[in-house]
């Protein structure tokens, strides 16, 4: 809608986790560099978690787009909600392993056997699990159970369990006091800093065909940043409404009012004071807020801002379905 006034050839603020906009801050790099080296590795068992749209998914389709290169089998589970056998049939499916019986015995047989024969060609398997903080006691029992799954020196499936921090403290549960002692490393994702935020958009921008012309102001990235606490997928949603609310008043440049405005959408609170406040130097304390909350304000502005394009005369030469 906005890509040609803006002068763009994508849409530089999509949600989805595209692993070509992976930005790579120093936590980021380690946490890659973590699970790459797990894998690497055999170590067996490794935890990757960070709060929710701190970019842990588009860093395991990072990581995917690794293993493909190295040609490692990999089973990657997404629905966390699921029972043993559910999950035992999706893994074996996956891995794209055949097994004649539903006999959880049998099935693991198989596994052992296909794990074995990958081990002696000098090949590795990998087993992903999504959203891990959902997983039943019972299921997170049988992923430990899976580490038993070894030779003399390496373990034959490497884990890697992606969750929020609700994962961390489950956990810690006594009950699950063997599958915490088996986890080798540990990796986690953090919301950027100020000046990480102003990169991060900037990243975006470029690879989406930006020619380097100014389109957010830098007061109005400090108010992003504020607003959003650094969490990238929050800043993507309030990025794409401030284009869409600019583009709508024919405005080349968000600035601060742009951001405010569609913020206040949100429900995200007042920047006056956060942002009136702070220069390049300084350090800007994020603010709290119902990310929930936040997806259903922009819905509501979302339909807004279409019955506002609908219904206002067009202005200049531009194309509406860009």
């Amino acid at each position: 809608m906005y890509k040609e006034f803006f002068g763009l050839r994508a849409n530089p603020f999509n949600v989805n986790p595209d692993p070509r906009y992976l930005f790579l801050t120093r936590h980021t790099e380690e946490a890659l560099a973590c699970l790459t080296y797990g894998i690497q590795s055999r170590k067996g068992f490794v935890l990757l978690t960070g709060e929710v749209g701190t970019g842990k998914t588009t860093l395991v389709n990072k990581l995917l787009e690794w293993i493909r290169i190295q040609q490692v089998s990999t089973a990657f589970i997404f629905n966390s909600r699921m029972n043993v056998p559910q999950f035992l049939d999706y893994m074996m499916a996956d891995f794209g392993i055949p097994c004649d019986s539903n006999e959880k015995s049998q099935i693991l047989l198989r596994l052992y056997s296909w794990l074995l024969e990958r081990y002696r060609a000098g090949e590795t398997a990998v087993l992903i699990v999504d959203e891990a903080q959902n997983l039943s006691e019972e299921v997170l029992e049988e992923i430990r159970m899976l580490t038993n799954l070894e030779t003399f020196t390496e373990k034959l499936l490497q884990i890697v369990l992606v969750g929020q921090p609700e994962l961390e403290q489950k956990l810690k549960q006594p009950q699950l006091r063997q599958l915490r002692q088996r986890l080798t490393l540990r990796a986690k994702t953090q919301p950027l800093t100020l000046e990480e935020t102003k990169a991060y958009v900037q990243q975006r921008l470029r690879i989406a065909g930006s020619n380097g012309q100014q389109i957010f102001e830098p007061e109005a990235l400090t108010a992003v940043h504020v607003y959003s606490s650094g969490i990238p997928r929050v800043i993507n949603l309030l990025c794409e409404h401030c284009l869409v609310s600019a583009f709508v008043d024919q405005q080349r440049v968000v600035n601060t009012a742009v951001v405010d405005v569609v913020a206040r959408d949100f429900d995200l609170g007042d920047s006056l004071n956060g942002v009136a406040n702070s220069g390049p130097d300084s350090k800007v304390a994020p603010q709290s807020f119902d990310l929930a909350e936040a997806f259903r304000s922009l819905a509501t502005l979302a339909d807004r801002l279409r019955r506002e394009e609908k219904t206002s005369p067009r202005k200049g030469n531009y194309e509406p379905n860009s």
